[in-house]
């Protein structure tokens, strides 16, 4: 070949080249060419810029210091569920200290009373009474509870009578009190009396019952059922406090007179309601006799 010719030759080739990022090749064609490319660059990669590379990607080694700040802040968070859980016991103990403290207090006051021998204390009283007293007021007396003085007053009446004693227990006008016995009421009346007589006439007996079966009654009404006046005989019978006056009648303000204490207590009845039936022993028209006599 000539100058000219391989001129002409390298010309063609020249016009006729085109770059690599020109061409457009087959895909199959091209990757084995780039494969030995690789290949043979392989040995001048080796050296350098490839293991360059790891410790720049090694140094973002700061994002894994993240790690250390998310941790502060889990633990503020975590710090202020510990105070509230530790505020809790502190405030129930003081509820339970002064509750505590008044449940105790009554209960060593309650148990100081029944100390008391309940029989000789309950004679000592009955002795020295006037008058038939309760059970409240024995109770009271005594700082022991009502049920406990009921129980020892019937044990003692029911002992006494058992051992045939010159005296007796009774519930009388609605507390007890010391009797002598009935049996020996003769000697008792002998030796109290001296011969003197104190009973009742019969018309102070008559007005008693009158006003004993028909109390509240007035002075009036009494001498119509009698048929006679009763004024006297009202007046004795308020003297010796067997009946009492207890106000006045609406429409005439007349006196009204009942029975006393005394009369239940000396006939041993507990209340004017255990009096025995006097229907049989009245007429029927009692209150028709009572209004004619008063027009």
């Amino acid at each position: 070949m000539t100058d000219e010719a391989g001129r002409d030759s390298l010309a063609a080739r020249a016009a006729a080249w085109v770059p690599p990022w020109a061409r457009e090749p087959e895909p199959a064609e091209a990757e084995p060419e780039a494969e030995p490319a690789l290949a043979e660059a392989g040995p001048v990669a080796e050296p350098g810029p490839v293991a360059d590379a790891e410790p720049a990607l090694a140094e973002p080694g700061p994002v894994a210091d993240a790690g250390p700040e998310l941790e502060p802040a889990a633990e503020p968070e975590a710090e202020p569920a510990e105070p509230v859980l530790f505020d809790v016991p502190p405030a129930a103990e003081p509820e339970l200290e002064p509750v505590a403290g008044p449940e105790a207090e009554p209960a060593e006051e309650v148990p100081p009373a029944p100390v008391v021998d309940l029989r000789p204390a309950l004679e000592a009283i009955l002795m020295v009474v006037d008058e038939p007293v309760t059970e409240l007021t024995l109770a009271q007396v005594l700082e022991q509870p009502t049920e406990r003085v009921s129980a020892e007053l019937a044990s003692l009446a029911a002992g006494y009578t058992a051992q045939g004693r010159g005296f007796e227990l009774r519930r009388a006008a609605g507390g007890w009190r010391f009797y002598t016995h009935p049996d020996q009421a003769a000697h008792v009346e002998r030796f109290v009396l001296d011969g003197q007589s104190v009973r009742l006439t019969q018309a102070a007996l008559e007005t008693l019952a009158v006003v004993a079966y028909k109390q509240p009654v007035t002075r009036s009404r009494i001498s119509a059922i009698r048929g006679v006046n009763c004024d006297g005989v009202v007046r004795t019978l308020v003297t010796r406090g067997l009946i009492e006056e207890c106000g006045t009648e609406p429409e005439s303000g007349a006196h009204l007179y009942r029975t006393t204490n005394l009369f239940l207590e000396k006939l041993g009845l507990d209340s004017a309601d255990q009096l025995p039936p006097l229907a049989p022993f009245l007429p029927d028209d009692v209150d028709e006799i009572a209004d004619a006599q008063r027009g």
